[in-house]
């Protein structure tokens, strides 16, 4: 599609909402959301009134004279991201279909009764309270054996993916309930953080909401994070457990919680808390421009422009910068003090009962540890050979 400044243009229905520092455009075709700056609106608002280019940029420029108006480029990128319906009379087909959202058969009420003043206070309470119940009674803390349950490593492994399959379901729960707080849909799906398999909901309608009310969603699979292991700690305070089965599920309950919780710390993947520092500074692309920062400090053509970035944002991404590196940080931590030594001792356990009968149940046991190591390992580094040749 050729664009010459005599080009005019009609765009799909969007709808335009100011947010902290920009405005936030919505496409009402495909239910995209968009940052722009307040002269991207202006050019918009101009657009939709049906003035050519040429004529758009002359007014922009009598507006902005201190900015650079390129109204085929910006008229350019509006077709690339799919926002214009015709152009000069010509229809534009929109390969982009809305998505269809669930969960509208949870009643809005229903979301309101678990966020909203009060139980965002309450969960801030429980969440202190947990910090210090680890402050006062240390051997509550996870250690790295609490997985191993059973004798047998594959009932453990069995015993650990399936609570920690319901965890993390409860924890996007959470998510889906603050949304249909707002009466809004949503879906839950599969997802990755590096090799990880996890849930994901999807957060795309927060953006019709204010800063404050998306903060609220981002902190709402947290939130039930909190009680769930609020409820696991206060069980190994105050009750008595002689079940050794039940006793070692609520250890596992607090060892995934904990470390999921320290994990949201690790800003440098997109977890809630990022969402919550990108939301808090304004900075919606804070994670692609930290990495060019990050790379532009070793290899200058990574170097992040001004020009990429909107006013104010530059301390912010180098603020980020310094948060990527905590958050690195964190996830060597983790592995050094918890899942290096579980992989040593499961090792340990099971690789000398290869050496068993056939017949018995233990060598079978440490045959399929084995395999599914074998397995996880071929995954991993599968991904990263084929992430980095993509690169």
């Amino acid at each position: 599609m050729k664009l010459t400044y005599e080009s005019t243009l009609i765009l799909h229905n969007i709808e335009v909402r100011q947010d902290q520092k920009n405005y936030i455009v919505e496409d009402a075709t495909t239910g995209e959301f968009y940052e722009m700056p307040l002269i991207c609106i202006d050019a918009i608002t101009l657009i939709q009134k049906g003035f050519d280019l040429r004529e758009v940029e002359e007014k922009l420029q009598k507006q902005y004279p201190e900015e650079d108006v390129d109204m085929v480029d910006f008229a350019q990128q509006l077709l690339d991201l799919e926002l214009v319906q015709a152009v000069d009379g010509e229809e534009i087909v929109c390969k982009k279909e809305k998505e269809k959202l669930g969960f509208s058969w949870i009643s809005p009420k229903v979301g309101r009764f678990f966020f909203n003043r009060k139980t965002m206070l309450l969960y801030t309470i429980l969440f202190v309270v947990n910090i210090v119940l680890f402050i006062v009674h240390p051997s509550l803390l996870p250690n790295y054996k609490d997985l191993f349950v059973f004798d047998v490593m594959t009932f453990n492994i069995l015993v650990w993916a399936s609570v920690t399959f319901f965890l993390v379901f409860i924890h996007e729960m959470g998510h889906v309930l603050a949304i249909r707080a707002h009466d809004f849909p949503t879906k839950v799906e599969f997802g990755h953080r590096l090799f990880l398999v996890v849930l994901e909901t999807d957060m795309s309608p927060v953006w019709k909401l204010s800063a404050k009310e998306r903060n609220i969603l981002y902190l709402a699979g947290m939130s039930f994070d909190t009680v769930i292991l609020f409820i696991a700690l206060i069980m190994q305070l105050l009750f008595q457990i002689h079940s050794q089965v039940l006793s070692g599920i609520l250890a596992i309950i607090v060892f995934d919680t904990t470390l999921r919780m320290v994990y949201q710390c690790c800003i440098y993947m997109k977890t809630d808390l990022y969402y919550v520092f990108e939301n808090m500074t304004a900075c919606y692309n804070l994670m692609e421009n930290g990495k060019r920062y990050i790379k532009g400090l070793f290899v200058p053509k990574f170097r992040v422009s001004n020009g990429e970035l909107f006013n104010g944002e530059e301390k912010v991404v180098r603020f980020y910068g310094l948060f990527y590196v905590i958050g690195v940080t964190v996830t060597i931590t983790l592995a050094v003090l918890f899942y290096i030594p579980q992989s040593v001792y499961m090792m340990r356990q099971t690789i000398p009962n290869l050496q068993k009968p056939i017949s018995n149940l233990y060598f079978w046991d440490a045959a399929l540890i084995m395999l599914q190591t074998v397995v996880m390992v071929s995954l991993l580094l599968y991904s990263w050979r084929k992430k980095y040749r993509n690169e």
